[in-house]
Parts: C-alpha cells; structure tokens; sequence
C-alpha cells in the first residue's frame, strides 16, 4: 500500500518527505553518535537539466580524459597489496597506464608506464619485480625510478643516465588505499579529502584487508553506473525486495565541497512507501534477503525491542570480534547496519560503519566511452594486533555471468546488483530518444548527481 504524499516543507532547503528522517533515528540512539553523523548540510543546489551528451558524446568524453582522469586523484589498489620491495600494480584509466612501486627503502613511488627507449608499457601485469625492466630491449629501472642501463650502453652514449629516469606522478594514501594524480600541480590529497579523513578516523578503514573484488564490464558510459549508486531513489521500483527493511525515501543527502558527498539510508526501519509492517515483518525480510547482517534460526523479535534495535544487537553480536571493544558498549545502531556510502570525485565510493563495508568504483572500459568497469569491493575491519588474511584478487565476471551468481557476494546481495545492471544498457540507450536531450533530476535525492556534475563542469572548464 502506498504511504500519503503529505511532505515537510522548509523554505530554505526545500522538501522533504514525511517520514522520520535519519537525524530522528539518530535521536533514539543509547550510545553517543559521532559528529559526523550528525552533519546535516541540506544541501539544495538547484534545478537544472543535464544534458544526455554528457553521457553519449565521444567529444565529452575526450574532455573528461583531459581534464578529469589526468588531472584528479583517483584510488588504484589497497596499500597491502604493495607493502614489499618491488610489489609493483598496474592501474590502466582510458589509454593512459600507471605503474605504483614499493621501493627497496619502503617508499611508494608511481610512475607513466612506459619505456623511455621506444615507448613500450614497462610493466604489463601487477607482481613482484626486483627492477622494472621493458621486455623489448630490456632497458631497465630502478624501483625509484632512476635509470638503471641498457644492452649496448656503448650506443647510446647521448643518453644522460641521471637524467633519464622515468616520468613521476603523485603517489598518497589514505585509509589503507593508495591514490594517484597525474597533475604535478594537484592539491594535495589531504586537502583535496576535506571532511574525509576527520569523519573515518572513527572507523579506520585503514585496518581492514580485501575480503571480496568483483568487477565486471558493464554495457553503458561509466556515470550512467556511478550515478545509481549514489542515491537511494531508485529503490522502490528497482530493489523492491528491500523496501520493507530499508528508509529509502528519507535517506539522507549530505556535499561538503567540490569533491565529498555521502547519502545514510537507514536499515532495520521499512520504506515511507509501504503500510502496515511489523518489527517482526522488517525482521524477517531483512535476514531473508540481506547479505550485510547476521542470521540467526527462530530470529523472533523479543519483547520491548524494535527490529532496528534486535538487528543492530544480532550485528553487535557477530562483527564485534573484529573490533577492540564490544560494539554494543560503544557503536550507534547507525554504525552497526546502516548504508553509510561516502564518495571521493570522481569515482571512488567507500562504506563507512562497523561492518564488512563494500566500496565501489567506476572507470570507463579502455578508451570506450560507451561501455565501462564496474568493481565491488568489500572491506572487512580487524581488530589491532590481529593476524591479517591476505587481500583476495580481483576476479571479473564474464559477459554473461551475473552479480548474483559470484559466490563471493551471494545470491542476495549480487542480485541486488543485477537488479541495477538491468537499468544501465536501457538507460544508455533510452537517452538516445529522448527528444528534448536533456534530463531532469529530483532537487533533493538526486542533489549527489547534480553535486556531482557540478564537480565535473568546473575540471572541464579549468575552474578546478
């Protein structure tokens, strides 16, 4: 049954709807909540249409290389994936490759991947090297970069070897993940964070390893992807399994900056859209269908309880060991089962909270802007001193295997993305009839996207 359409007006933000909004939640909390999650920026920042070229014209996307991939920081890999001398990655974006290597004093260094001799990439798989040396004519690297020798050297005496090292780029890390910028003149990624780093130091990702790496190529512009994972509208006709145990329509929407944005849909609470469930109803639906909570047999709601306390205490229960304390002596309801989902401009959108969090990332597929990667990553915390699994590979799911048939993410949270992956090569081909061009955005649940393109006009046009 669908809810009134009755909404909360307030004529400075806008409206929003009628239901008990996150900051309510909040309120019914035992244990202290974070500054961070009380952070309410209601944000408005207009009404504008987006045109559909930003998403089908191979022009646009051209401007997006120049001014976007070679110019922001961008995440590539978990520092423990490279904490030995000579572990080396390789992250490709559109037709541009970087290589990130641990150097023999410890350091991280990050380099264009590229012989220097006749231009061949360097170093085409991720691995362990003592040097980084070109397959072709075995020129050779130092970890650090600096030029090693070459067959021959007696030819190439034009060659200043302290000068021929190989072409730098920023190299930073934050909360355990190693980030890169090819623009030398880059703010620094401190800086370009903002908020970022103040609001985890709470929850250290820094801590965690890889449990989990999923990506798949998906048949539509990588924004057409990114764009559903950063607002909770879509739910209740997408994801309408989840409906009775997930606050989609008061979900709240928070920017800070040109590069931060964070959308809280509450768990354990059933959507404004449907009537008449009980806490037992929300319970039972929610250990059913998702992938993120624990699921005990004969999980009956006690007495004095509500299924957004008992499925916080269930949490408690199962993912404290991965933490120093108890959770329950410490960590909000919030904390404990909520989607918490931050993003970093342009690409990059981290799980925050006391859980496995998932992470996912976009990037076009190569130089083709009509298809694009699409990577699921879950994290999962350790407590200090515990012995830390190594991270999992990634693992890419071919064109026609489904989310939901990786058994890594199981059957109810992959067709959650399936569900999703449905929507992505219809809308990329339903833009192409839409005979105005352009596309209209909610103000206030889609206010990420707009944030988001907003970001994206200013690289394009020099103002970042």
């Amino acid at each position: 049954m669908t809810a009134k359409l009755d909404v909360k007006i307030d004529n400075t933000i806008g409206p929003r709807s009628p239901g008990p909004s996150y900051q309510d939640l909040l309120d019914k909390e035992l244990n202290p909540v974070p500054d961070s999650l009380r952070d309410n920026t209601n944000p408005y920042l207009g009404s504008e249409n987006l045109s559909v070229e930003r998403y089908l014209s191979r022009e646009f996307h051209e401007q997006e290389v120049e001014h976007v991939w070679k110019r922001t920081w961008q995440s590539v890999c978990r520092v423990t994936e490279i904490s030995e001398p000579g572990d080396t990655f390789v992250y490709d974006i559109v037709d541009m490759s970087i290589l990130i290597s641990r150097t023999e004093q410890g350091e991280l260094k990050a380099f264009n991947n590229a012989c220097l001799h006749r231009g061949r990439q360097l170093i085409d798989e991720s691995g362990n090297y003592k040097e980084l040396r070109c397959p072709y004519h075995a020129f050779t690297w130092n970890l650090d970069g600096g030029f090693k020798g070459a067959p021959c050297a007696w030819d190439f005496h034009h060659i200043d070897k302290d000068t021929f090292g190989l072409t730098d780029v920023l190299v930073d890390t934050w909360g355990g993940w190693v980030f890169i910028n090819m623009d030398k003149n880059a703010p620094s990624l401190q800086e370009y964070l903002g908020v970022l780093p103040s609001h985890f130091e709470r929850w250290k990702p820094e801590n965690g390893y890889k449990m989990i790496h999923v990506e798949k190529v998906i048949p539509c512009n990588w924004k057409v992807g990114w764009e559903a994972f950063i607002e909770s509208y879509h739910a209740v006709a997408t994801h309408p399994q989840i409906l009775p145990y997930t606050d989609d329509a008061d979900s709240q929407y928070d920017v800070w900056g040109d590069h931060i944005s964070r959308t809280i849909t509450a768990l354990g609470v059933p959507s404004f859209h449907l009537e008449g469930l009980t806490d037992q109803d929300v319970v039972d639906n929610m250990l059913g269908v998702s992938a993120m909570v624990a699921r005990p047999n004969n999980a009956l709601v006690p007495d004095g309880k509500t299924a957004r306390e008992y499925i916080a205490q269930l949490n408690a229960d199962e993912f404290s060991s991965n933490h120093d304390q108890p959770l329950d002596s410490f960590a909000t309801n919030s904390e404990r089962m909520d989607s918490i989902l931050y993003s970093i401009f342009p690409n990059f959108a981290p799980w925050a909270g006391f859980h496995p969090n998932i992470t996912y990332r976009f990037r076009p597929n190569g130089d083709d802007h009509q298809t694009a990667i699409m990577e699921i990553i879950v994290i999962c915390q350790l407590a200090t001193g515990a012995e830390r699994p190594k991270d999992t590979p990634v693992r890419r799911l071919g064109d026609d295997e489904l989310f939901s048939q990786a058994p890594e993410l199981g059957e109810s949270l992959g067709t959650i993305f399936d569900q999703d992956l449905q929507n992505m090569p219809k809308i990329q081909k339903g833009m192409k009839n839409v005979k105005s061009g352009e596309l209209v955005l909610a103000n206030y649940q889609e206010v990420r996207i707009r944030h988001f393109h907003q970001t994206l006009d200013k690289y394009i046009s020099g103002e970042l």
